[in-house]
């Protein structure tokens, strides 16, 4: 690579700057499918594009493993999770939470869960007059998917539990205190849950056959050897986190039944399509993840451009969720476009691209639809004002969310 291809300049600064705008704010200025940049005092490269989607998806492009950096290791994902592998270890761990979370009946049966788990806190809700969404949403969730994973929680852990998981998700992206409530956070509920597994294992401890708590400590990898505690915790987490941060979804589903509010009218009148579609339009207008990587597998090439084995490869989905290209009107709020036609997986991807089976699309994209098609409703059909409140959700925060959390005053 020449000096003009590949830049001297870090980027890792303006990066932590700017967040979710800095990939597209380099995009308008450079544009074309592939941006050159370096982050980490690394080459990098940030591919754009639907034909972008299908190249990064392909495992035999683009790898995990080793390209995941520790602090995110250390705090949204795990060490030796599943996000990290690559090849027949990634798709044996991978179908085990295929089988998790994407089985309908078991799909039923969370969203049943956190349903009741909802249905239980409203009255508590009430008599506080105040809730802030993103909050309460967490330990709604929080009950409902521990006690669907087989976890017995007494009524004063659920609170704690939930903060832990959400510190997790709000902390893996920046420096300072959040990053360092969520690399605590992890170690406090990686060493409780390893401690579970060990007593599931030596029979100490009961939970239901099929629970994911259950699944999880029988699972065998492709080495025919069980997990070891500390990882089989870990994708437990991968089970119960991704669940919990549903909770900034329903906070922006508050957001925008607030600023548009015929879909809080349409969502109330149970009219399930529109819920489906409403959901779909949330999770492609608000931000959630800016991107993601991996590594070049090989000396391959994109779009006539070189990309060296061992490259980190970005692929951004903020931008791409927003690509007047791909969109129309793609910063205006609008469920109607998912009406009119059905969500393209190789367009929608706020949690990956390719195929959920053998690729690295999140396998609980379901659960976060299937969720939020519930919660939405529910939300809607709540006897509630909103107090003044700073309501802004500022880009340069990763991971992004109304300033207040949404604060609700019921009636």
């Amino acid at each position: 690579m020449d000096r003009r291809s590949c830049p001297r300049a870090d980027n890792t600064l303006p990066l932590l700057l700017s967040g979710y705008a800095w990939l597209p704010n380099r995009r308008r200025r450079r544009p074309g499918p592939v941006l050159r940049t370096r982050l980490l005092g690394r080459p990098a490269v940030a591919l754009h594009g639907p034909e972008a989607v299908r190249f990064f998806y392909d495992e035999r492009h683009i790898r995990r493993a080793g390209a995941l950096p520790e602090p995110v290791r250390s705090t949204l994902f795990g060490h030796g999770a599943v996000h990290g592998l690559d090849g027949a270890a990634h798709q044996l761990r991978k179908a085990m939470f295929l089988g998790l979370l994407a089985d309908p009946d078991r799909l039923e049966r969370l969203v049943g869960s956190v349903d009741a788990a909802w249905d239980a806190a409203v009255p508590v809700w009430r008599e506080r007059g105040r809730v802030v969404v993103l909050d309460a949403v967490a330990e709604v969730l929080t009950a409902g998917v521990a006690r669907w994973a087989g976890l017995t929680l007494h009524d004063d852990e659920v609170a704690p539990l939930a903060r832990d998981l959400v510190a997790m998700v709000d902390g893996f992206a920046t420096v300072g205190p959040r990053h360092w409530r969520a690399r605590l956070a992890r170690r406090r509920r990686e060493r409780s849950l390893a401690a579970l597994v060990e007593a599931v294992r030596d029979g100490s401890a009961s939970v239901p056959a099929d629970s994911a708590v259950q699944v999880v400590a029988r699972h065998r990898d492709a080495d025919g050897e069980l997990l070891t505690p500390r990882v089989a915790a870990v994708e437990l987490l991968n089970v119960l986190r991704p669940t919990v941060a549903v909770c900034w979804f329903a906070a922006f589903a508050a957001h925008a039944m607030h600023r548009w509010p015929d879909n809080r009218r349409r969502l109330a009148e149970d009219d399930a399509a529109f819920a489906t579609a409403f959901t779909q339009e949330v999770r492609r207008f608000y931000p959630f993840a800016p991107f993601v990587g991996g590594k070049a597998a090989a000396d391959l090439t994109f779009a006539g451009e070189p990309l060296p084995a061992g490259t980190l490869v970005l692929l951004g989905l903020y931008g791409h969720l927003h690509d007047p290209a791909l969109w129309e009107d793609p910063y205006r709020f609008r469920p109607q476009r998912f009406l009119d036609a059905p969500a393209d997986p190789r367009k929608l991807i706020p949690q990956g691209g390719g195929d959920a089976a053998t690729g690295h699309r999140c396998p609980g994209e379901g659960v976060v639809v299937g969720l939020l098609e519930s919660l939405a409703p529910r939300l809607a059909r709540l006897d509630y004002t909103v107090p003044d409140q700073d309501l802004t959700i500022a880009l340069d925060r990763v991971i992004a969310r109304p300033r207040s959390g949404f604060a609700i005053d019921l009636a």
